[in-house]
């Protein structure tokens, strides 16, 4: 195969790796010493020569030296099996942990949400008297939140992009 692995080719884990720690190590202009150097320092014992090997695709890589580089690098393990084409351009891996995220706070309010939602109808199921008053209550305070973020979802100066800008 002639393609630099780290253009635009999808690799399997440990050649991921191979290649993420090369772009790592040469985008903050260390040497292969330099990385070893620091490695040591963070109590992940290697070597120039175990670097470079691992880096070729010379030597396997263990779960603990992985680690290592992670911390070393201070990116999350499992960026660093990542595919090369994206672990090259550090603003897409952020942002897709961002959105990862994001979609794991809505999954954990979807559940909170469901469990307050259980807990009040059977509550109500128990005191029919107060039923009515309760939904409307409720419905008023929901139709309220939906106002607020409605009108803040449009507001330029609320933009996380427009914030971003201005910091």
């Amino acid at each position: 195969m002639n393609e630099d692995p780290s253009e635009g080719v999808l690799l399997s884990g440990e050649e991921n790796v191979a290649v993420r720690i090369r772009l790592e190590r040469e985008a903050r202009g260390w040497s292969t010493n330099g990385l070893s150097d620091r490695l040591n320092e963070a109590g992940f014992e290697m070597n120039p020569s175990a670097v470079w090997r691992i880096e070729n695709r010379k030597r396997r890589i263990n779960l603990d030296e992985a680690i290592g580089f992670a911390e070393v690098f201070g990116i999350d393990l499992r960026n660093l099996v990542g595919p090369p084409q994206l672990a090259a351009r550090a603003r897409a891996m952020h942002l897709i942990d961002e959105v990862v995220e994001a979609f794991r706070a809505t999954q954990r309010a979807n559940a909170a949400f469901t469990r307050a939602r259980d807990a009040l109808d059977a509550y109500l199921a128990e005191h029919p008297d107060i039923r009515e008053e309760a939904e409307v209550m409720v419905s008023n305070a929901l139709a309220e939140v939906s106002a607020i973020h409605l009108t803040e979802s449009h507001d330029p100066a609320s933009d996380p992009g427009t914030r971003a800008e201005e910091t």
